[in-house]
């Protein structure tokens, strides 16, 4: 039952996520580290706000101790990126973060950080779940000393994550600029990992659903998406605010609400960012997306010559590209990206403030900036839908996309791409069909130009499993 997905190995917890579980996993882990480092291994472990993520993140730090790997362990719960920053910071040979990100609270997970500073490469996963998979026909008898006997023999050190890697971002953003032009900023952090750290950079900022709770109130998922951002757009509607910046669990995905209530999705702001770092900072490289990001992507780097790159969804195939050549910007749909100026990782807390630092350099209000896209771009209009489904109702969807349809509703299919999932594209528009890589969905996308044609696209996709 233990299967690493788009990111990482989630389950339910009690169910799937157990410390029995886990220690396995920890253990796989612990093998591949000593096969690429059997010197000296480190590693760098991080947790987030969920059920027990503590207590999984001590169990994982224990077994790697008992294998004599070195744990440096975050002191309270961390974000995502902040246990990627410090795997690379640390030289450690990996990092692991204990959290499921934007799953519902009875999920948690198991992702993997790569030394370099970002999801760990598709091949090192493998090469875990082999270990794995040798384990599991075998388990072992788990002899393990407790928590403060690691402590004190110095092969758990425990260590705060967020304060160096707040001077970080001070370094890399423009924060006087920021201050000076005193936005009025509302963060919303979903109850996960990222609360507390905004007013950390701006201390006037204000914070909605910023205590601990692991069941995440009433926030069905911590996804920073439309439909989960509910009570951040009616506030934001009330024009105290000139931006929400919202982060899920682990704070690694951004959503942005604009000055009058409008959620400005991820492609838009990808694109904004985009803009500005070739543009206005004059940085040049590739530009790397996934499958189900916007075309606008396509369009502003054909008109500037700019390679690009197009993967399956999942940031570790951006991360990957990242490593291996100089990459501008790469992100996905649905709210993670990275950038030249930073690690090879996705960060909403970064993000949000480069957003900002945006602001501040172009004099623009994020509506202003997003409302340019239109002039520049034409229009794009996109939506999301996702539907819970049975492995057999997957397998019958799947099995209708493979037939090749020549039309999806009244549009005709002008072609079709397979590189993750199904992307049909028609005359002015486009929509995927894809599994979820870490739940049981499938995940139904769509861009076009006008909303109606996206509901419409989406309408007629969701029936050809009939």
């Amino acid at each position: 039952m233990i299967t690493f997905g788009t990111d990482g190995w989630r389950g339910l917890i009690a169910r799937d996520f157990t410390f029995e579980n886990i220690r396995l996993v920890a253990l796989a882990t612990a093998r591949y580290i000593k096969k690429i480092n059997s010197k000296d291994p480190s590693v760098v472990i991080g947790y987030d706000t969920r059920f027990l993520s503590k207590e999984f993140a001590q169990e994982v730090a224990m077994v790697l101790a008992w294998q004599d790997i070195i744990v440096h362990l975050t002191e309270t719960f961390s974000s995502t990126p902040q246990v990627s920053y410090h795997t690379k910071q640390k030289s450690a040979d990996l990092g692991v973060v204990i959290t499921a990100s934007h799953n519902p609270g009875i999920y948690n997970g198991f992702k993997l950080k790569a030394t370099f500073g970002g999801p760990a490469t598709p091949e090192q996963v493998s090469q875990v779940e082999l270990e794995l998979k040798k384990i599991c026909s075998k388990p072992p008898q788990f002899k393990l000393k407790t928590m403060n006997e690691y402590i004190h023999l110095k092969k758990i050190r425990m260590f705060d994550a967020k304060e160096s890697y707040l001077r970080y971002i001070k370094k890399k953003i423009n924060i006087i600029a920021v201050r000076e032009a005193n936005f009025k900023v509302l963060f919303e952090p979903m109850y996960g990992a990222g609360i507390n750290t905004i007013k950390e950079l701006l201390p006037k900022a204000d914070e909605i659903h910023h205590i601990f709770n692991p069941s995440f109130g009433s926030i069905d998922h911590p996804e920073p998406i439309q439909e989960c951002l509910g009570e951040a757009i009616s506030i934001m509607k009330s024009g105290k605010y000139d931006i929400c910046i919202a982060t899920d669990g682990d704070a690694d995905r951004l959503g942005v609400i604009d000055n009058e209530g409008n959620f400005i999705d991820p492609h838009r702001v990808f694109m904004i960012i985009l803009k500005y770092l070739y543009e206005k900072k004059r940085k040049r490289g590739a530009v790397a997306k996934t499958v189900s990001l916007t075309s606008m992507v396509n369009d502003f780097c054909e008109k500037n010559s700019i390679k690009l790159y197009e993967t399956k969804v999942g940031f570790k195939y951006i991360a990957q590209l990242m490593t291996e050549e100089k990459i501008l910007i790469g992100g996905e749909e649905s709210g993670g990206l990275g950038t030249i100026l930073h690690i090879p990782e996705r960060d909403g807390i970064f993000n949000g403030m480069l957003l900002l630092e945006i602001m501040s350099e172009r004099k623009m209000t994020i509506k202003e900036l997003s409302d340019e896209l239109d002039k520049e771009f034409g229009i794009h209009r996109f939506q999301r839908r996702d539907a819970k489904v049975t492995d057999l109702q997957k397998k019958e969807i799947l099995a209708a996309c493979q037939k090749n349809p020549k039309k999806i509703g009244r549009y005709d299919v002008i072609s079709v791409d397979t590189k993750d999932g199904y992307k049909f594209f028609v005359q002015g528009g486009w929509v995927l069909i894809r599994p979820s890589g870490t739940e049981p969905l499938i995940r139904f996308y769509s861009e076009a130009d006008s909303f109606a044609k996206v509901n419409d696209l989406l309408d007629e996709a969701i029936k050809l499993k009939k």
